[in-house]
């Protein structure tokens, strides 16, 4: 197993050879017994990598080791923490709050996929904790985003039971 290490205070990502910039939460890290939905926190811990989305004709095709499928129109990732689906993948259109995976800027076009709250998720504790492309510099709204060079040239090199370690200090980088 490799862990790709994410340094929330200095918003520096480490994993191989890469060391990159990335975005997390615009609420900055919190603990994740503290998270809960909607709050813009990146949550603090080890996420396993569960699979990878991949938007056709906005990324090319690839060989991953993962687990991956391409995403289709009206697939989406329910955040509702009323629904029974909370924080599971969905069909669209849906009577509740869901993320759209096929979105109209390029922050889906790849996801991956992290075990946060999902075993089984705890209603409200955080929904749709994702690896994907960082969109204008924004901060994101609790996930983990790169630049597209830099996830193209990362996603090749995960292996199942890869996981994505979240640290808020100078620790979380050294793998």
């Amino acid at each position: 197993m490799s862990l790709i290490m994410v340094d929330a205070a200095a918003r520096r990502l480490r994993f191989a050879a890469f060391d990159m910039p990335c975005a997390i939460g615009r609420s900055g890290a919190c603990a994740a017994a503290d998270k809960r939905e909607g709050d813009g926190c990146t949550p603090i811990g080890r996420w396993p990598v569960r699979g990878v989305l991949l938007r056709p004709g906005r990324v090319p095709p690839m060989a991953l080791a993962v687990p991956w499928r391409w995403t289709r129109a009206g697939d989406g990732w329910s955040d509702d923490p009323a629904d029974p689906a909370y924080n599971r993948p969905v069909r669209l259109p849906r009577a509740v709050s869901t993320e759209d995976l096929q979105r109209e800027d390029a922050a889906y076009d790849v996801v991956v996929i992290l075990g946060h709250n999902d075993a089984p998720p705890v209603a409200g504790a955080g929904s749709a904790i994702f690896f994907h492309l960082w969109v204008e510099a924004r901060p994101t709204e609790g996930c983990v985003a790169v630049a597209r060079d830099d996830m193209l040239a990362l996603l090749p090199l995960l292996r199942p039971g890869d996981a994505m370690e979240i640290g808020s200090g100078p620790s979380a980088a050294r793998p």
